[in-house]
């Protein structure tokens, strides 16, 4: 395994609300735990409901989780919205909060051609006055970067990697065979149920969502695979993958969320609430959900 600047267990933070707004004492409790299990953040990303955070909230959540992680994790910042101008805008934002890296998805309300792909990300990067790392996620763009695309983006100077949550195994391993190409690019796996197994490949870091609650397991299946270990990474991997069916299972994407924070609830992190459109479950979900879950020892 490739030791790149990059590298690591990225949690895709869920968001915390509170009447309507960020709860930015819920934020701080959550990166502290993040810290503690020595685990990176990703902050407004598609698990922290980013495109329906206000922009200006979006930057203060930023700050918090720096001002907590005090440089201990490295912080990345989801890029939201479809103007390319607003989020250059947004960046700068970021980086005056003091965020490491900036993650953006592609616009999708237009049916977009690999050329303007690469064009956008391009424009993006040379405008940006953070790092760049591209996110791929088919089922919330219904768009996927092309892996020639991921090719000739890697040679830019200010792109430095790939958060790749398509659920394509064939797709994986050339991603991993484009990073292993570029000196500075790396390659992050999206897709939880097959951290190991892409960590197995060569793949430098992980960003499972489950790590909200479990943070320190991921951490340890992480380092297992890090030093050979396949045995305790798939291991934990099958312990996450039972824990995540308790909020995913049988849920779209955006009440997914929801059930995530009901756990997250039980561990005094944050509340239930959602940015809308999304909406909270029913107390009969919830007292189902915390049944489940309670199966598991989440002090690990």
């Amino acid at each position: 395994m490739s030791q790149k600047k990059y590298a690591g267990v990225v949690v895709p933070m869920a968001t915390p609300v509170k009447n309507g707004s960020v709860d930015l004492a819920a934020v701080e409790k959550i990166i502290h735990s993040f810290v503690e299990a020595g685990v990176d953040a990703l902050v407004m990303g598609t698990t922290g409901e980013g495109n329906l955070v206000p922009q200006a909230e979006g930057i203060e959540m930023v700050a918090a989780a720096v001002r907590v992680a005090d440089h201990k994790i490295t912080i990345y910042a989801g890029v939201t919205g479809l103007c390319l101008k607003e989020q250059i805008a947004q960046i700068e934002g970021f980086k005056a909060a003091g965020a490491d890296v900036a993650v953006a998805i592609l616009p999708s309300y237009y049916a977009l051609t690999e050329e303007q792909m690469v064009a956008y990300y391009t424009t993006l990067a040379d405008h940006s006055v953070l790092p760049v790392m591209l996110y791929n996620i088919l089922a919330t763009t219904h768009l996927s970067i092309p892996v020639e695309a991921v090719r000739k983006l890697a040679a830019h100077p200010n792109i430095v990697g790939l958060k790749d949550s398509e659920r394509d195994l064939e797709r994986m391993e050339q991603c991993i065979a484009v990073k292993n190409e570029a000196e500075d690019f790396a390659y992050f796996c999206g897709w939880a149920a097959q951290s190991a197994h892409s960590l197995e490949l060569g793949a430098d870091g992980i960003v499972p969502s489950t790590g909200n609650f479990v943070p320190k397991h991921f951490q340890a299946l992480y380092e297992a695979a890090v030093k050979g270990d396949m045995a305790e990474a798939n291991r934990l991997q099958t312990l996450t993958d039972e824990m995540a069916k308790v909020y995913q299972q049988g849920r779209p994407l955006g009440q997914q969320l929801a059930a995530l924070k009901c756990i997250m609830q039980g561990l005094n992190l944050c509340g239930t609430e959602m940015f809308a459109p999304l909406t909270e479950l029913s107390e009969a979900e919830y007292a189902t959900i915390r049944e489940q879950i309670s199966a598991f020892d989440l002090n690990y």
